[in-house]
């Protein structure tokens, strides 16, 4: 009987990977899809295809978002912060029309925020060094006593708080879109006395969450980014105040 039960479950969860798997395959099928099909109103010079259309908007979109909250330097970064929000909006809207998302499983929005936080961290590194980038998380400088007590316990807390931007990306995710089909489900039983989904209703708010949250996951990340590597502006306005200073007494 053990044994029986055992290959029961052993069943039911090589079939919910399956059924993960195929979801994530169909949203990576979407995405792709969408960007070929913008792909190819990309050689003429006004762009009529409504889908380049659309991805230029998006790209114009995220460019505000990056340079407005990074700065300059942030253009480089578009490339990943249009593959999160591709990928959560996408994965968003196929929780509007199928029982199951990538984005209401709990698994799959860990990944993407641990992506989103190693990267961060890589970006970091980059742009800080090592110690530097890490040095940042012991707080101001400190002298005599105060640093051998303050500094460590600063330290560990501001480690605890980066490892802990993990759980807050995934949970608001899977919160808010595993909840709209719980509110759904439940909604639905309650007119099934009367034969009619109530929880379709629901459409509409469903909707603007599928757009609210792609970009507060888009949004945080911009903002880590900015976080650590904010010298970067500075650096860049220091370099293009020196361009123009050479071109100043170049022209003189």
């Amino acid at each position: 009987m053990t044994n029986l039960v055992a290959a029961a479950e052993g069943h039911e969860a090589h079939a919910g990977l399956i059924g993960v798997a195929f979801y994530i395959g169909l949203v990576l099928l979407l995405m792709f899809g969408i960007l070929a099909a913008a792909k190819k109103g990309l050689n003429s010079k006004v762009f009529k295809n409504a889908w380049t259309q659309r991805t230029e908007q998006l790209y114009l979109f995220i460019e505000n978002m990056a340079v407005g909250i990074i700065g300059a330097h942030g253009r480089k970064y578009i490339p990943m912060l249009i593959t999160f929000w591709m990928v959560i909006f996408i994965g968003n809207m196929v929780a509007l029309f199928f029982p199951y998302a990538p984005t209401a499983d709990l698994s799959f929005n860990l990944g993407m925020a641990l992506v989103s936080i190693m990267y961060v961290q890589f970006e970091g590194i980059k742009a800080n060094g090592f110690f530097g980038h890490f040095g940042h998380f012991a707080g101001p400088k400190l002298g005599g006593i105060m640093a051998l007590l303050i500094t460590p316990v600063i330290f560990c807390i501001e480690i605890i708080s980066e490892l802990m931007k993990n759980v807050s990306l995934s949970l608001r995710l899977f919160g808010n879109i595993n909840g709209g089909h719980k509110a759904v489900e439940a909604m639905n039983e309650l007119g099934h006395t009367v034969y009619i989904p109530v929880g379709e209703f629901l459409l509409p708010i469903k909707l603007l969450t599928v757009v609210v949250q792609a970009m507060i996951f888009t949004l945080l990340t911009c903002v880590y980014l900015s976080l650590v590597t904010h010298h970067e502006e500075h650096h860049d306005e220091h370099a293009h105040g020196e361009d123009h200073l050479h071109e100043a007494h170049a022209a003189a």
